[in-house]
């Protein structure tokens, strides 16, 4: 526990690459496949809980209970459900990413796919969002006043904007995006933006989700694809 503990202070106190901040962190070395399922359990308990109830509600007794473990087992694990939450955002981070950016590679802009591959993208991140809309909106709030939650959520954007900009650059004319980077940015900051407000995150949306998901799509097949 005091090594996690002294790992977790040395991270904070050097920089570190986006890449590094969002990778999951390796699952103990279980010698049971029982030790694995209380591993796992605890990370679903948890994630159950801080989406129902926000982090500062919950408590290590009661995510310990909900995963059928101890809190004993808990603390084999975890030093608190601090560390606890920092590993479901990264792995929260990891999944958006996967879901979403990563896919994106230039051979499925060609022709007539190009919208609709725009428009799955929107399609899954939307639902990322939307399908635990309250954990989305605690990693939000967590990460206006939480450092390591902010660096996480810093670490996705970076991420996030650095291959959208690639693509950009592969697949649009710098005589219509002539700022690739921008561009990625402000398109990622739109598509954000509209997912949390989706979400209710500051309160009900004042469009439908299938006529966001429309005019999103709309907007950034015109930016990158003007006629």
């Amino acid at each position: 526990m005091a090594s996690r503990s002294r790992a977790r202070a040395q991270s904070r106190g050097s920089a570190r690459d986006p890449e590094t901040i969002l990778r999951v962190t390796k699952e103990p070395d279980f010698r049971q496949d029982r030790s694995r399922r209380s591993y796992l359990a605890l990370i679903e308990a948890a994630t159950a809980l801080f989406a129902e109830s926000g982090y500062d509600a919950v408590g290590t007794p009661e995510i310990a209970q909900r995963a059928g473990v101890s809190v004993g087992t808990f603390y084999r694990y975890f030093d608190d459900k601090h560390e606890l939450y920092l590993e479901i955002s990264r792995r929260m981070m990891v999944a958006a990413y996967a879901e979403t950016i990563e896919g994106l590679t230039p051979a499925r802009f060609v022709g007539l796919a190009r919208h609709e591959t725009i428009n799955e993208t929107i399609s899954l991140l939307f639902e990322h969002v939307l399908s635990k809309p309250q954990l989305s909106r605690s990693f939000l709030e967590m990460s206006l006043r939480d450092p390591e939650v902010a660096e996480i959520r810093r670490a996705f954007e970076v991420v996030s904007v650095k291959r959208l900009a690639a693509l950009i650059t592969a697949i649009v004319p710098r005589s219509v995006i002539p700022d690739p980077e921008a561009s990625a940015w402000v398109l990622y900051g739109s598509a954000m933006q509209c997912a949390y407000g989706l979400a209710e995150h500051v309160g009900p949306a004042p469009v439908s989700l299938e006529r966001a998901k429309k005019a999103l799509t709309d907007f950034i097949e015109r930016a990158l694809f003007p006629r």
